[in-house]
């Protein structure tokens, strides 16, 4: 149990530099060639599988910790007050800060804890013996893959591929996962897909709080920063989700699901014996 414990300790203190030397280095970003896809995240979400939710919780408040630190002091964006209390208060008021610590905490708190009660639940999906639920696990990564797809030929062909063709082609390989999973399915598989979707999960997560918090708590203020119009800040906004939010989650879920297959040799997912 006393080893148990410091190897915990340890492998926690470990996550922890790993996400403060992302934050702080351009390792932090894995370059896409139309948008650099965050991977800061990553960390928590493998320590919430590893460590559990309360330690996740931990490294999700260091993730945020970080960016406060990053947008205060760096400030390299117009938008950075959105993260940060002491920034807010100059723009918004006293108000500000307590929206900003919302933004910057809330979201990359719940990344650590999310991702595990995820992968817990599409473990017992897929090692369930009703197929239903192995076949909407499936449909649901390749409705993922095709938005993504669809969207990353949009932003990077612009001019040389019509809307239709990206559709189609991201139908298409939405299409030939969905055979592959189902054709390759498999109940020893389903720890692979459990982290996988955990790791969706956890850069999801991450998205849609932090734009969301975004829209309801500083709808003017964003727009009045990145020069639009009040009315097309949804837009904006829509946009960051269903452009870098899904290839964020893609990107996510496979570095989850390996890095997570290779760390299962070693330790098991926290409490997964009680779920087996």
């Amino acid at each position: 149990m006393k080893n148990e414990k410091t190897y915990e300790l340890v492998l926690t203190a470990l996550f922890t530099a790993i996400i403060v030397i992302m934050a702080f280095t351009p390792l932090g970003y894995i370059p896409l060639v139309v948008i650099n896809a965050t991977i800061i995240h990553i960390p928590v979400i493998l320590g919430a599988l590893f460590l559990g939710p309360k330690k996740g919780a931990f490294l999700g408040f260091v993730f945020g910790l970080t960016s406060f630190i990053n947008n205060t002091f760096k400030a390299a964006t117009a938008s950075a007050f959105v993260f940060s209390p002491v920034l807010a208060y100059n723009v918004v008021g006293v108000s500000g800060i307590f929206k900003s610590l919302y933004i910057c905490f809330v979201p990359r708190i719940l990344v650590g804890v999310i991702p595990y009660f995820i992968y817990i639940l599409i473990r017992k999906v897929v090692k369930g013996e009703q197929k239903t639920g192995r076949i909407v696990v499936d449909a649901l990564a390749s409705v993922i893959l095709f938005i993504s797809v669809r969207a990353f030929l949009i932003r990077l062909f612009p001019e040389a591929l019509s809307a239709l063709v990206c559709t189609l082609i991201g139908l298409v390989t939405g299409v030939v996962l969905m055979a592959v999973l189902t054709v390759t399915g498999s109940k020893k598989g389903s720890a692979n897909i459990a982290l996988a979707y955990a790791g969706l999960a956890g850069a999801f997560t991450n998205t849609l709080f932090v734009m969301s918090g975004i829209f309801i708590l500083y709808k003017d203020a964003y727009a009045q920063a990145v020069g639009v119009a009040g009315e097309a800040v949804l837009d904006v906004i829509m946009g960051v989700v269903t452009f870098n939010g899904v290839v964020e989650a893609v990107v996510a879920a496979i570095i989850v699901a390996g890095v997570g297959f290779a760390l299962t040799r070693v330790k098991p997912i926290y409490g997964i014996e009680k779920h087996n």
